[in-house]
């Protein structure tokens, strides 16, 4: 699949004008970068996103009123951050909230290109995974085809992840993480509706408040997902 024509619509947050326009220039000179929308705060940023989403946001982490990492928690898992500030320190609690890259304030276009190309080879990898029917995974010492059409849900068990199969009642388990298994995923059918679940969407049987039912088994829905879930089902 060719997605040399693939263009990130990208969101700069920072409350310091100069950072803020330097990040600017830097996304409209990346020719796979669209500059979506500049903001100085996270609460302006997200409204915004609410009516336009992004695929891409360069946020700091230290602004006013809310936190970058705050901010990080209420975008969509279908748009990626990459943190940019000053302070090192956060470097491990921004990984935590699975930003797909970090740097350090003053920002050279060099390391923003690195972390711009990073964010790109994730894109691309979830568009194949839309273009395919199927994705492989290791599992048995073996690599193993699954149709997309036959995966019910997907359970994280600490090194490894459970893929339960329509028809089948032994799920095949392969040693890899719940993110590395979301990003082979297309985002249009499959959705990560807790930190140890992803379904995909037109399994779902029915849903209330904290549970939904996948194949007359019921599986927990975090209260980050519940609105996701109430907008695809409205």
């Amino acid at each position: 699949m060719d997605i040399s024509n693939l263009i990130l619509q990208t969101v700069v947050v920072d409350d310091e004008p100069l950072a803020a326009d330097l990040m600017e220039e830097y996304v409209r000179k990346t020719p796979f970068l669209k500059l979506a929308g500049s903001y100085s705060n996270g609460n302006e940023a997200f409204a915004a996103l609410k009516e336009k989403p992004a695929d891409l946001i360069f946020c700091d982490i230290q602004m006013p009123g809310l936190s970058g990492i705050d901010f990080s928690k209420m975008v969509s898992e279908n748009t990626k951050v990459v943190f940019v500030t000053a302070y090192g320190q956060y470097a491990i609690e921004g990984f935590k909230v699975n930003a797909i890259d970090y740097l350090l304030k003053p920002v050279s276009y060099d390391d923003f290109l690195k972390s711009a190309k990073r964010a790109m080879d994730w894109f691309g990898m979830r568009a194949q995974a839309e273009y395919n029917e199927s994705i492989w995974v290791k599992s048995d010492y073996r690599i193993r085809q699954i149709p997309l059409e036959s995966i019910l849900y997907a359970e994280g068990c600490k090194d490894y992840v459970k893929i339960h199969l329509s028809g089948s009642d032994t799920p095949v388990l392969s040693l890899m993480s719940m993110k590395s298994l979301e990003a082979k995923l297309p985002s249009k059918r499959f959705r990560r509706v807790h930190k140890s679940f992803i379904v995909q969407v037109s399994k779902i049987e029915s849903f209330s408040k904290n549970h939904l039912i996948v194949n007359g088994t019921s599986l927990p829905v975090s209260d980050s997902f519940k609105n996701e879930l109430a907008e695809i089902f409205r």
